[in-house]
């Protein structure tokens, strides 16, 4: 054995570490390393120079043990037929004229500096053991001809494989020099040299097929960006071949059939983000991410892929909107056609959705957290798990399919002005996210650390950091919600509010799954009919941030600028658009999935649909503008970040600036119309009355979708739902074709649709019996500020009053002077309370001990 300094024990450690991080392959470590220690002392050193890669690298220590054995216990002509074989493969012509081959194969694509390596060494075995036959082509080749073996046998025949190429041939050979196969390119034409690219490509293309080494698999991302708890990364390394990690996008696939709007532009923009430090993760541990443009499909870029690399698996993590499941089915199934395993691994939700039943649990409430959740408890389908750490190294291919720069994929796309110049939307998103997965973990633990003590009771506080942030990391697979289920139990303080969160997200995935048009499609039908506003300049100033309310605008430039904005505020700038500016809520929807990093179609499409009074679960309260600010935001703070026009304004005029009296106005530099817009909607309470009454008309106008013993909406179930409420009495009505359900509905339109002409609370002048359920939430409405509101106007209206009423006494006077012909009084700013009064400070005698000044004589 080499003592433990000797050179050639430093070079086959360096040879087994390009060995593990995929820069060589088993034969040609094998091979180099006869080259380096000679025959003999491979027979007895080899097995204990591998004995590490044996305790995290099973597969690759067998594959070198089969290479070690069958090498050393292969008949010697065998080895000298292939060594000749492999040997004249790519051997300049010179040389080749001095060997005389018969009825043997010369492999196209074994690279020359491994074929000498490996001959020089065979060559100095034949000679010790004196055996010069060949059993294929019975031809006798001279002493110092060159010969190689790759080591392996295949059903008795040989199979010369092929090997990586070696650029620098540096270390010694057992039998000299192998300067005389190399072939200097310079010296070659130019046609020469580019058949030899084309060779070397065809060369790397056959290196992924070699039969000696396990076929590779292809680990496809999609929504699974990260490195810890990857079930899909740990089911690769299981499979104990070399991983070739890919992304493919196709846009059209991606987005949907109809306006669902699946990937919008901050979305993308957080995804091309999210790829270039999954990338840098990915060459920390010795592999790299090949982004592929899936043109035209991503079935045909697969196939193309798996023919490239003679990929033997692909791997993915499951996605469970309808129309990617589908495209994942049909991929699948043509790849396994092909003889390609397949393998799905569920982790991108808690459960996944299309296992969850409502055997046991009924169908009454569906559409609530509380339902889902019984419905999970009484079905189980499995354990959760425990979340599994990130791989140290990651086995690589010898060659890489090709692959196309991530900016090709059109993702992180800016608009150009007309003088060329770049508009970079994205500026404020950059500087409030960290894409990587690191940043994910760190915000959960800074959220488990300080902020989840105040999210039970404060998590709709838009002035102070409550929430976790975390839904755009959950979304793009950055973080597994197992992790986060884990850590949150885990935590000093647990939240069951927000461990919730993630049975919500699961609701509204398996909502999904059950109503795949949910994007577009109002799950209860008579809302469809409901009149809804045409005032595309109402939701331009939506949109922009320009209603007049300073709470909505504040969200809404908050969400342009950001790309997010918390669950609370996302229900005020809904209720606004709704049920103050009756505006259809696909529109809310559609530029939610445009503006929101964290654009999930599930989650943002059943909650539109639910503030939209068209989804299974009615929310049972609406955001008054106004009073909503007295609870999220009550000293003004999140509105003076982001209004900053308003930000001298005082607390209590801070949210309703429409009240401030003249004089604060002009303080504040505010002027209506100019540097803040005037309010889109004056009168609150007669808009929503308004919406209470279309509600109330359309109930009327499809009866058939009411039930009349309880007066909830009725809606059609999918198949899915019927088979399963089959049998159970009193819960599912029939009507036509359809199986109808009685789903939440809003207590307020029960009775609306009771007394259609009756006011809601608040409104009903001379009706004795006002809406007992009105939804509008009050907020914290405090009786201070109101009065304060109310002394602010009085005294701009005093102060006001008094200075006309000066003003009309000046103007007599100078009217009366003027006809008398006395002159002109002297002017308001130097008599009275307006002069000036100035000490002169030169005199001593002006100022006393006790500072009071003398009168003047």
């Amino acid at each position: 054995m080499p003592s433990e300094n000797d050179p050639k024990l430093s070079q086959i450690r360096h040879l087994l570490r390009e060995l593990l991080t995929g820069q060589e392959d088993p034969e040609g470590f094998f091979c180099l390393c006869i080259s380096i220690l000679g025959d003999s002392e491979t027979r007895m050193q080899f097995r204990e120079l591998i004995s590490p890669v044996s305790y995290n690298y099973r597969q690759l220590h067998s594959q070198l043990i089969t290479l070690y054995e069958e090498y050393f216990s292969k008949e010697a002509d065998q080895d000298l037929e292939l060594a000749l074989a492999l040997s004249l493969a790519d051997i300049s012509p010179q040389r080749s004229s001095t060997i005389t081959t018969q009825h043997v194969p010369l492999p196209a694509t074994v690279p020359i500096s491994y074929a000498q390596l490996a001959s020089a060494s065979l060559s100095k075995r034949k000679m010790q053991s004196g055996v010069t036959s060949n059993t294929l082509g019975k031809t006798t080749s001279p002493p110092d001809a060159p010969k190689t073996s790759n080591g392996l046998r295949e059903s008795g025949k040989s199979n010369p494989v092929a090997v990586k190429h070696r650029a620098e041939a540096s270390l010694p050979l057992a039998n000299g020099s192998d300067s005389q196969g190399k072939v200097d390119d310079s010296s070659q034409p130019e046609q020469s040299r580019k058949s030899r690219r084309r060779q070397r490509m065809r060369q790397q293309q056959q290196l992924l097929k070699s039969p000696a080494a396990p076929r590779p698999v292809l680990l496809w991302f999609r929504r699974d960006l990260r490195l810890l708890d990857n079930p899909a990364l740990i089911g690769c390394l299981e499979i104990g071949a070399p991983v070739i990690p890919v992304f493919l996008w196709n846009a059209q696939e991606e987005e949907g059939p109809g306006v669902t709007v699946a990937a919008g532009g901050a979305c993308k923009y957080w995804l091309h983000q999210a790829l270039t430090r999954l990338n840098q993760a990915l060459e920390r541990i010795g592999s790299h991410l090949v982004t592929v443009r899936a043109e035209p499909s991503s079935s045909e870029c697969l196939q193309r892929l798996v023919k490239e690399t003679g990929a033997g698996t692909v791997v993915a993590t499951a996605l469970y909107e309808p129309w990617l499941k589908e495209r994942d089915e049909a991929v699948f199934k043509t790849l396994e056609l092909q003889g390609v395993s397949c393998q799905l691994h569920h982790s991108y939700c808690l459960r996944d959705p299309y296992t969850v039943t409502t055997q046991g649990v009924g169908l009454r409430g569906i559409g609530s957290v509380t339902h889902f959740m019984s419905c999970c408890q009484q079905n189980p389908v499995g354990t959760i798990g425990t979340p599994l750490d990130a791989p140290h190294t990651l086995p690589v291919p010898s060659a890489w399919p090709p692959g196309c720069p991530l900016q090709q994929l059109g993702l992180a796309r800016m608009p150009r002005r007309r003088d060329g110049t770049m508009v970079d939307w994205a500026v404020n998103i950059r500087r409030d996210w960290d894409f990587t997965e690191e940043g994910a973990h760190a915000r959960l633990e800074a959220f488990l650390q300080d902020g989840v003590q105040r999210y039970e009771k404060e998590s709709g506080r838009a002035d102070a950091p409550n929430t976790s942030c975390l839904s755009p990391y959950l979304h793009w697979g950055q973080m597994s919600p197992r992790w986060v289920l884990w850590d949150a139990r885990g935590a000093r303080y647990r939240s069951p509010k927000f461990q919730r969160k993630l049975a919500w997200r699961d609701l509204a995935y398996w909502q999904l799954t059950l109503f795949p048009d949910l994007p577009w499609e109002s799950l209860r039908p008579p809302y469809k009919a409901l009149r809804w506003s045409s005032n595309r300049a109402h939701l331009r100033a939506w949109q922009r941030g320009k209603t007049g309310y300073p709470l909505v605008d504040a969200a809404m430039r908050q969400l342009w600028q950001t790309g997010w904005m918390n669950n609370y505020m996302r229900h005020v700038v809904a209720s606004f658009l709704i049920a103050y500016l009756h505006l259809p809520w696909h529109e809310g929807y559609r530029w939610f999935q445009d503006t929101l990093v964290d654009a999930d179609v599930a989650i943002d499409a059943m909650m539109w649909q639910n503030g939209g009074m068209s989804g299974l679960d009615h929310w049972n309260f609406v955001m008054h503008p106004v009073d909503a600010a007295m609870t999220c935001d009550p000293d003004g703070t999140f509105v003076r970040r982001w209004c900053p026009e308003l930000a001298t304004l005082p607390d209590e005029l801070v949210h309703k600036p429409w009240k401030s009296p003249a004089s604060i106005l002009r303080r504040a530099g505010l002027v209506f119309g100019q540097t803040y817009p005037y309010r889109v909607v004056t009168d609150l309470e007669e808009r929503r009355t308004q919406s209470l009454r279309d509600v109330a008309e359309v109930r009327r106008r499809f009866s058939d979708y009411v039930d009349q013993r309880s007066g909830c909406d009725l809606v059609p179930l999918p198949d899915r739902l019927v088979k399963e409420a089959l049998g159970s009495s009193g819960e599912v009505m029939r009507s036509g074709s359809h199986f109808l359900l009685p789903v939440i509905t809003r207590m307020e339109f029960k009775h609306q649709s009771a007394d259609p002409d009756e006011e809601p609370e608040g409104q009903g002048q001379g009706n004795s019996n006002p809406n007992p359920y009105n939804a509008v939430l009050k907020g914290y409405v405090s009786r201070k500020r109101d009065e304060t509101i109310a002394f602010l106007n009085e005294r701009d209206f005093t102060a006001s009053v008094m200075h006309e009423s000066t003003q009309r006494r000046e103007r007599a006077e100078r009217h009366h002077r003027l006809l008398e012909g006395l002159p002109a009084p002297p002017s308001s700013d130097t008599r009275g309370r307006g002069r000036p009064r100035r000490t002169q400070t030169k005199d001593s005698y002006s100022i006393v001990p006790g500072g009071v000044a003398l009168p003047q004589r």
